[in-house]
Formats: structure tokens, sequence, C-alpha cells
């Protein structure tokens, strides 16, 4: 299908849209995402347009076993936690999350302005690339979370221990 360039801010949202299961999923609440990629069918990676509102978190801190992640700063000045560093992001700013290297990292916006970010990884839109990254396993060091990714795309969710949630 051929469409005509679109403005991104016209893309649907969702606001707080989440995988996590409470408690997590009230963490999210303040974080808008336009899923660009999933919009335009794109199969090999996904873009996200993404909003934190003052005091939203981008996602639990996590890291991939195998999905690469990819910030780039649009507005205001989230905060980058990274490991125990924090590093505050400008305008311009962006960072690269390389998979497997075990380091959980997410923006927090401390600020009293919004936030603004694109971020492109492996997979944000389980229909189209449910093979891509198919056994991919989120940590969650900071939170009683485990996430791996299954043969259809969708993700299992369970405790560290192995129960399911």
């Amino acid at each position: 299908m051929k469409r005509s360039p679109i403005l991104a801010k016209s893309i649907p949202a969702s606001m707080g849209k989440t995988i996590y299961p409470e408690p997590y999923a009230s963490l999210v609440k303040g974080r808008l995402k336009r899923k660009l990629g999933e919009f335009f069918r794109l199969t090999n990676f996904g873009v996200n347009l993404t909003h934190l509102s003052p005091g939203a978190i981008s996602a639990l801190a996590h890291s991939h076993s195998k999905q690469d992640e990819f910030i780039f700063v649009l507005e205001g000045t989230p905060t980058l936690v990274l490991g125990e560093q924090e590093f505050t992001l400008n305008p311009g700013d962006c960072y690269g999350f390389t998979a497997g290297t075990g380091i959980a990292h997410q923006l927090i916006n401390r600020s009293e302005e919004d936030v603004t970010y694109l971020e492109i990884g492996g997979c944000f839109a389980v229909a189209l690339c449910a093979k891509r990254t198919e056994g991919d396993e989120v940590e969650y060091p900071n939170d009683d979370l485990k996430a791996t990714q299954l043969p259809n795309g969708e993700w299992a969710l369970t405790y560290k221990d192995g129960r399911a949630y």
C-alpha cells in the first residue's frame, strides 16, 4: 500500500499501554507512544515516537538479551538511568543500548516539562516481527519480573523464580 507522508503526531497513540502486570503497569501511566513503524507496516525494525509527562518513566529498568535499542531526544530533558549511572539528556542527544550486555536502562522525566523522543529497536509490533527476536529475554534487575518473547511474538511474563503472572 502506498501512503503519503503524514504528520507523526497524527498517528494514533496509546497512553500508558504496556505488557507489564500490576503493580508495574501503573508506573508507565504517563507514557504516550505513537507506533510509527507499525503504522507503516515496517517489519525489520520498530520506531516509536514517545512522550513522557513530568514524573513518567519510559519503562522499568531493563536489559534485552537479543534486541538492540536506540533513543534520540527531540524535546525536553529526560534522565537516562544506565546501570548505576545517571545522565541528563538534552534535545539532540542520543544513546544506543546493545543487546546482551546486561546493563539495565530506562528514561525518567524528572523535569516539569514534557519529554519527546524517538525509540528505535528490534520489535515494537508483535504481529509484524514475531520471528525477528524470538527468545529475546528481558531482565528487570530492580523488579520481580522477567519477559521472554515467544515464537508467535507474544511476551511471556514471569516472576524471577519462573512462576507465571
